[in-house]
């Protein structure tokens, strides 16, 4: 197999500067940047697989690419990197060896088969920038949160842009911690899933979508009482689709497949591959400008519809200052020398009069150290030095009070004492 080239294609945008391309633009950096930076992949399905592919394209050289999941014979309509000879394989694997196959130009591509959770700090922090083609929220919460936690914590800013289709609709995020709104900020917009009343189910089903939740919320655990559903399990769905058929049959409503039966019990939303192609052009688009700084990047959020038409529009959503993520506030506090040996009544007081709070509550490793609402509880350390009381030098205490919208963080900093007897050199200058 030939050796792909598509140096040509990112070079021509490159070298070309657009209207709206900085002045101080440089070509030489942008195409360096952009083949030294290591792109991290969350995803292999859909979504993943195209964005996989339009990296792989657009001249990144390295790529890690973690999915926990493994190729179904009901993803080869959409997921074309996979055959049937795949099925049961690794999905990051599988799409990872495809892609470097197909290139053929030297571009380094890292499977993990594993959860995003399996991973901590130090492997999340070497990448330049992360692109997610998940479907879960709850994964996409999470990364969220890993990325906030490194820029608010370790000082290492690490871009998200988190893709999404939901049949011919979908949007892209691009999320810079601590700069942008994170995707928590985004979740009062996001809908909650359809629920439907105990008592339609029971009673009055009218849709097949009553029978199919009728069957697995009250009828499942009846028939099977010392088994849990399991919607992996093809003979668990089977044994479901049959309940909700007959189900349908008595009060004579159709549409009840086995189909419908799987997406209701797993809330799968129809995939439409025209859509993942848009999403992730659009994904991969954002990286690449901000990869190479040849563009600004959109502000912040495109939305697209294909329903009618196509759709495309783009807002600025603000960070939430009462977001739990990344509206934590962090401040500093170094104490000076003369309060070397301040007792934690007295650090207590300082900072609930230097943040003007109210009663709050202080804690240090999810334990409670002081408590203005409980001050008696407390009176045994009050007068204890508390440099003595944290036995360390240095200590983020954890704020919480009626006062803020979110959790304050303070790290304080103790002056380090004098040693007793120590006499102080004098170098005598003649």
């Amino acid at each position: 197999m030939s050796v792909r080239d598509v140096s040509l294609s990112y070079e021509a945008i490159l070298h070309q500067a657009g209207p709206f391309t900085e002045p101080d633009y440089d070509y030489d950096a942008g195409k360096a940047e952009l083949e030294s930076s290591h792109v991290l992949v969350i995803g292999a399905g859909g979504l993943g697989c195209e964005i996989l592919k339009d990296l792989a394209l657009s001249g990144v050289k390295k790529i890690s690419v973690i999915d926990m999941d493994t190729i179904e014979l009901t993803n080869l309509n959409r997921q074309f990197l996979f055959r049937e000879e795949n099925v049961g394989k690794s999905k990051a694997i599988v799409a990872s060896d495809v892609v470097v196959q197909r290139m053929q130009n030297g571009i380094e591509i890292t499977p993990y088969f594993a959860k995003i959770q399996d991973f901590d700090d130090d492997f999340y922090s070497q990448f330049s920038i992360v692109v997610c083609g998940l479907d879960s929220i709850e994964a996409r919460r999470w990364i969220n949160a890993e990325l906030v936690h490194l820029a608010l914590d370790k000082e290492k800013v690490i871009p998200m842009i988190d893709g999404g289709t939901e049949g011919f609709q979908g949007s892209v995020k691009l999320i810079v911690p601590t700069f942008t709104a994170c995707f928590e900020c985004y979740m009062p917009l996001i809908p909650e899933k359809t629920t439907y009343p105990l008592c339609t189910l029971a009673s009055t089903p009218r849709l097949p979508e009553h029978c199919i939740e009728w069957a697995h919320q009250l009828e499942w655990e009846k028939v099977n009482p010392e088994v849990a559903f399991d919607a992996d399990d093809m003979g668990h769905v089977e044994q479901m689709y049959k309940l909700a058929r007959a189900r349908a049959e008595q009060f004579g409503i159709e549409g009840v497949t086995k189909t419908k039966t799987l997406g209701v019990v797993k809330n799968i939303i129809p995939a439409i591959a025209s859509t993942n192609a848009v999403i992730s052009a659009q994904c991969c688009n954002e990286a690449f400008k901000f990869l190479t700084s040849c563009n600004p990047s959109m502000k912040d959020t495109m939305f697209y519809n294909g329903e009618n038409g196509v759709l495309c529009e783009t807002d600025e959503y603000l960070p939430l200052p009462s977001c739990p993520v990344c509206g934590r506030r962090v401040e500093e506090l170094v104490l000076p020398a003369a309060d070397a040996a301040i007792t934690l009544e007295q650090l207590a007081l300082r900072i609930k009069d230097r943040y003007t709070l109210q009663k709050p509550v202080l804690m240090v490793d999810g334990q409670e150290v002081y408590n203005f609402k409980y001050v008696e509880d407390s009176l045994e350390k009050n007068d204890l030095p508390a440099v003595d009381v944290f036995s360390e030098s240095e200590v983020t205490i954890t704020v919480v009070d009626t006062s803020v919208e979110n959790t304050l963080e303070v790290t304080v900093t103790f002056p380090l004492p004098e040693k007793k007897g120590e006499e102080k050199k004098v170098t005598n200058v003649k």
